[in-house]
């Protein structure tokens, strides 16, 4: 091997070996039990809690969040995926429609794309001007701080994914009908963009990533290493303890005093399976 080869060797990040499905399931389940005491926390306490998902399309923002979410309750964790603004909405001040979506106390609210979709797929789509992003740019840090000031706990992550693993997600759309109501057009559109797609989230990070409000950037290349790696993340984050909680134990079932099952037919379920 020459000096030249050796040295490119060298530099090469060494692969990290696949996570078993086992290891898998079994640090997701010991983090499930984490996020049920943050959720307990956050009842108890009245704390609030907001988390932005952002990044490229088939990052797997979606399966971080039902990651999260699959074992908590959707009263306390509640999720906000808002669709394209209406007609009234264009015409309201840019943040306005999301306000009212911000955690009161007691709950943990994550949002699957949030404002920063006025720096990401509106500036590359022209679904705004320029003029509108540099004053969202410009505005947004404000904003907030104004949040955090609330006493809102805010976390912000973005998820990048690699040229080829996003090439891989989006074909798997098209072919695995189980997929393809996750292809829009949108994506279709956007998949080209890849430069502008990178400039506009530059830009974004240059004058959104702040002391009070940082950006943690997650390699999502490896969808159950990410899921893991962004729970263990926002759990570190939040200073959530473990709340007392009441011994449980069953009550005895009442006597059927009388009851008789009904002669009514009912109408069962085929047992297919």
């Amino acid at each position: 091997m020459t000096a030249r080869k050796k040295a490119a060797a060298e530099e090469k990040p060494p692969v990290q070996a696949k996570l078993s499905g086992k290891k898998y399931a079994e640090e997701l389940a010991r983090l499930h039990v984490e996020l049920v005491k943050l959720q307990e926390w956050v009842s108890q306490t009245g704390a609030k809690v907001c988390i932005l998902f952002e990044g490229r399309d088939g990052a797997g923002k979606g399966g971080t969040i039902k990651a999260i979410t699959e074992r908590v309750s959707p009263r306390v964790f509640r999720v906000i995926a808002l669709p394209a603004p209406s007609d009234r909405e264009k015409t309201q001040m840019y943040m306005q429609r999301y306000l009212p979506y911000l955690p009161a106390a007691g709950e943990v609210v994550i949002f699957d794309r949030s404002w920063y979709n006025r720096a990401g797929v509106e500036r590359v789509m022209g679904f705004c001007t320029k003029d509108e992003v540099k004053i969202f740019l410009k505005g947004v840090p404000l904003v907030e701080r104004a949040i955090v000031g609330s006493g809102i706990i805010l976390l912000k992550y973005w998820l990048e994914v690699s040229e080829e693993e996003q090439t891989h997600r989006l074909q798997a759309r098209i072919t695995d009908e189980r997929k393809i109501w996750k292809l829009t057009r949108m994506d279709l559109d956007s998949y080209g963009r890849w430069y502008d797609y990178s400039r506009a989230r530059d830009d974004m990070f240059a004058a959104t990533d702040t002391s009070v409000s940082p950006w943690f950037v997650a390699q999502s290349d490896d969808k159950k290493k990410v899921r893991l790696n962004i729970i263990s993340h926002l759990l570190a984050h939040i200073p959530y303890k473990r709340m007392p909680r009441a011994k449980v134990k069953l009550p005895k079932r009442q006597k059927a005093g009388g009851y008789r099952d009904p002669g009514h037919p009912l109408r069962m379920v085929p047992a297919k399976f």
